[in-house]
């Protein structure tokens, strides 16, 4: 976790260039059930806070985990705080509960924003990609408004940059291919803007900008279609490679890619690095216009996205949805009162913890919550002697029908996201749960698939950080079973049971006799088909 920007030049990969930090801490004060930020000082107002959401955009200077390495599902836990198997999107479809009306009753009045406003009186602003099945005629339409947002201007369905339509405090407004007035990202910059200069003064406010950058299909803003010509997707030690080892998935990728692949996924990145630039855009006058207006030093920004995303790796063309670091690690940028800048935080957070963090900057306490995330507030504040966890979930319920696709008839049925060379991205058992750890000694991911083999991979990222080896049949068994023990509890847990110890935390206790059942049989891992 970085709690500062990138540096002042052009991002690497399009990031934001204008997060500097190093404000002077400032305190809330009392409303609601929000009691305030303990040893800060006094404040007009309590601080507003800023959440930036790109789309599939990968890790690159440190960040943190995700919980599902899928938009929805993903969103859902930021939104929630919850692991997949409590908030229950397990992906990107109705029926997987994206966005469905069964979300809708349940989980949307539970959402952190939902609480800052309720409980906390914040004036709550969103703009961008809320969910991918948001404005479904069979959910309500774009009609439907989410409990605890003030402004609404929300994007129906999934990532476009032109020809799309917002529902706009719940009416509909159709946008078409002009850029001046249409180029998705701007506008979502322009109606940011509005809001900061025509909101209340007398409330704090949170902001959820969700961009539809670096998300397919990819389009530039015109200024921008001619950049980074020289930038190729990264060779490093696990692109174009098979996968040796691993889940069939995996394995039946074709090594090597063929050169237009190659040539396909390289101007994927280039594109990809493209539309962020008007990303960069967007902070740039998004940071300016609070500093001109006085806010920017009591206002708390945090940057991320909702997945990462894989260019050639294990000869993977193009997506997301593996169990690798590519796809479940992205970048986490914060800066805000208190913050000193240039720090680099090694702890473990995941996205679960965005909105316990950001409850605790408004002074709601987690414990009145269901959130399975924890506040990282004392790691940005540079709290010492902090306990905290060394392992989260990432879960995943893979997506693929009972039918052989017809363009890659030699295939098994259940596949799905294939390329035209009969290179598939997910199928129906790509299913999985993985624990990830990280303490002084130990730096280790261990996950489980839900197929006929129960396959197993386990990496220690310490010797082998781009995962190349998978280890499982080498590891210690000792090792072994207190990771499957330790999956099988996170995949049960709720609330406070996900932040108990883990494998390698001092209050750890460990009783092989729990991982069997009163027939003595092995426990079997708590997948569920049907969620909802």
């Amino acid at each position: 976790m970085r709690l500062l920007s990138l540096a002042p030049d052009r991002p690497r990969r399009g990031g934001p260039r204008h997060l500097t930090s190093g404000s002077p801490a400032l305190l809330l004060l009392l409303l609601g059930g929000c009691l305030g930020v303990s040893g800060a000082a006094k404040s007009s107002r309590r601080p507003n806070v800023v959440l930036l959401l790109a789309d599939d955009q990968d890790e690159v200077l440190g960040g943190m985990y995700v919980p599902s390495a899928l938009c929805c599902p993903s969103r859902a836990s930021i939104l929630t705080g919850k692991y997949p198997h409590n908030h229950h999107v397990v992906n990107n479809t109705l029926e997987g509960n994206c966005s469905s009306k069964s979300w809708q009753k349940i989980q949307e009045p539970n959402t952190f924003p939902a609480i800052l406003r309720s409980m906390c009186g914040y004036q709550t602003f969103f703009a961008g990609k809320y969910l991918n099945e948001y404005g479904a005629p069979d959910a309500g339409g774009l009609g439907h408004v989410p409990l605890g947002w003030s402004y609404w201007y929300a994007l129906e369905k999934n990532s476009k940059y032109y020809n799309y339509t917002l529902s706009i405090n719940g009416k509909a407004r159709k946008h078409g291919e002009n850029y001046s007035v249409d180029y998705l990202t701007d506008v979502l910059a322009n109606v940011s803007l509005d809001f900061l200069d025509y909101k209340s003064n007398s409330e704090p406010f949170f902001m959820m900008i969700s961009t539809p950058a670096p998300h397919s299909p990819w389009t530039a803003a015109p200024q921008y279609q001619n950049a980074f010509q020289n930038v190729f997707a990264p060779r490093n030690k696990n692109f174009n490679i098979h996968g040796t080892n691993k889940h069939w998935l995996i394995r039946q990728a074709k090594t090597p890619m063929t050169n237009s692949s190659i040539q396909f996924l390289d101007n994927a990145f280039r594109k990809r690095w493209q539309t962020l630039l008007s990303v960069d855009d967007l902070v740039e006058k998004l940071v300016k216009r609070l500093e001109f207006n006085g806010e920017l030093n009591n206002t708390y920004i945090f940057y991320t996205s909702d997945n990462g995303y894989h260019t050639g790796q294990f000869s993977l063309p193009i997506d997301k949805r593996q169990l690798y670091e590519f796809d479940i690690k992205v970048p986490l940028l914060v800066r805000g009162p208190g913050i000193k800048p240039n720090q680099t935080s090694k702890m473990l957070v995941a996205n679960i913890d965005l909105g316990p963090t950001i409850l605790d900057i408004a002074g709601y306490s987690l414990n009145k919550t269901q959130m399975d995330g924890m506040s990282f507030l004392p790691i940005l504040k540079g709290a010492s002697n902090l306990t905290w966890r060394s392992d989260v979930l990432v879960e995943y319920q893979g997506e693929g029908r009972n039918v052989t696709d017809p363009t890659c008839p030699s295939l098994s049925p259940g596949v799905s996201q294939c390329f035209p060379d009969c290179v598939c991205e997910d199928a129906y058992n790509n299913t999985y749960a993985c624990v990830r750890t990280m303490s002084e000694r130990w730096n280790l991911q261990y996950c489980e698939f839900d197929d006929q083999e129960v396959f197993v991979e386990v990496y220690n990222l310490t010797a082998d950080p781009h995962q190349l080896n998978n280890i499982a049949k080498s590891i210690d068994p000792e090792l072994l079973g207190k990771m499957n023990y330790r999956l099988m509890m996170l995949q049960s847990c709720s609330g406070p049971t996900c932040r108990t110890p883990g494998v390698f935390d001092p209050g750890y206790r460990f009783d092989p006799r729990l991982m069997f059942s009163n027939h003595g049989s092995v426990r079997t891992r708590r997948f569920s088909k049907h969620l909802l």
